[in-house]
């Protein structure tokens, strides 16, 4: 999109092109999802990269439910509504994983085979890291701080997935690490949605 700010104000949706038939009365959700997304990532990926022991994990599982869950969900639906097909998968969908993330947190620990538990915790980073990969290639479509963002969230599940699969604290360190700077990518584009759309021309880039 080539406006610096749509209908009232709104940003020009970095998650992807809207339909013709852009309902006005809806503003652009991409804010809010990339917004709820960065925070839960850098909460969790604090731990990931060892800087906080994994005994704070109630913390990040605190904000799953809400933050990185509903209001990720509730900025898909507003995608839908806006018909942005990309926008709409990409939260729905993450928004879906913190939940999930929550469920797991939760009743992984009941599964006392080891090998078994590290074996579909490293199957299930690599599918989430197979739908983001895709998702990446789709997003070559929009602007380079959302390429960024899927780029680097594609290393970071592929990272932690082979840190479950071999037991290793470093590569999970390492997908930790990568996983801060997706957090970054993600809020610096949120940030910028605002910014331009608030002051209705680029203030941050994001191509």
């Amino acid at each position: 999109m080539t406006d610096v700010a749509g209908p009232q104000g709104q940003s020009p949706t970095v998650m992807g092109p809207a339909a013709a038939s852009e309902v006005v009365a809806v503003a652009d959700p991409a804010p809010l999802g990339l917004a709820g997304f960065g925070i839960t990532t850098l909460v969790l990926s604090v731990i990931n990269a060892g800087w906080v022991a994994s005994a704070a994990t109630p913390v990040v599982l605190a904000l799953a439910i809400p933050y990185g869950g509903a209001a990720q969900l509730l900025a898909g639906m507003w995608a839908f509504r806006r018909g942005n097909t990309f926008a709409a998968t990409a939260f729905s969908s993450y928004g879906a994983f913190w939940i999930s993330y929550f469920l797991l947190a939760e009743f992984a620990p009941g599964i006392k085979d080891a090998t078994a538990l590290s074996a579909i915790i490293g199957t299930y980073l690599l599918a989430w890291g197979i739908f983001t990969a895709y998702m990446f290639i789709a997003s070559l479509a929009g602007t380079r701080a959302v390429q960024a963002v899927f780029l680097l969230l594609t290393a970071t599940f592929v990272l932690l997935a082979i840190g479950a699969w071999a037991n290793s604290t470093t590569w999970t360190n390492i997908g930790g690490y990568l996983g801060l700077a997706t957090a970054v990518a993600a809020l610096y584009t949120s940030f910028a949605d605002v910014l331009n759309a608030n002051f209705k021309r680029v203030i941050l880039p994001t191509n």
